[in-house]
């Protein structure tokens, strides 16, 4: 998808900068100032899903996934969201998380984030030796030490803390 080009960019900058001070509504306000003609643009839906999931209001977060991957089939972003939301939605959970970020692990096979997430996903189900394939496949896909201080620190994968600790 082509990127967004100033003064929109710009906007879209704005608005990830004031979340990342913890400013969602001027982060939406820099969001609403981007041209109407680009409101569906890929980069502008990760903003606004960004957004949802720090005010942790995943049923909007599931929503503005879902149009991501309607957007960008071809972004791994939209289907990582998508199951992330899926999560924490009242009535999702681990197992609809896992279920829609599965095929994503076929179409990006060198995401390592997809690897990770279903390394969490298959931890939390207690399906111990699917989480360690996963992981594995995490780390062959991305950064070794990378990989491992996250998951290390992630309270998800605590069950092969252990085991990670040896990677």
């Amino acid at each position: 998808m082509k990127p967004l080009a100033p003064p929109d960019s710009h906007h879209l900058d704005a608005a990830i900068g004031w979340l990342g001070l913890g400013c969602a509504d001027e982060a939406r306000a820099e969001l609403a100032r981007i041209s109407a003609a680009l409101q569906q643009h890929a980069n502008v839906l990760e903003g606004r899903w960004l957004i949802c999931a720090h005010e942790k209001q995943w049923r909007n977060a599931l929503a503005i996934a879902e149009q991501e991957l309607k957007v960008a089939p071809g972004e791994s972003s939209g289907w990582l969201h998508r199951a992330y939301a899926l999560r924490r939605v009242n009535d999702g959970g681990l197992s609809q998380a896992w279920a829609a970020l599965l095929p994503a692990a076929k179409k990006f096979p060198a995401e390592p984030i997809i690897a990770y997430n279903l390394s969490c996903y298959a931890c939390q189900m207690q399906q111990l030796d699917l989480a360690r394939d996963w992981l594995h496949r995490a780390v062959a896909a991305g950064r070794k030490e990378t990989i491992k201080q996250m998951a290390l620190a992630d309270a998800d994968l605590q069950p092969l803390w252990s085991e990670i600790q040896e990677l």
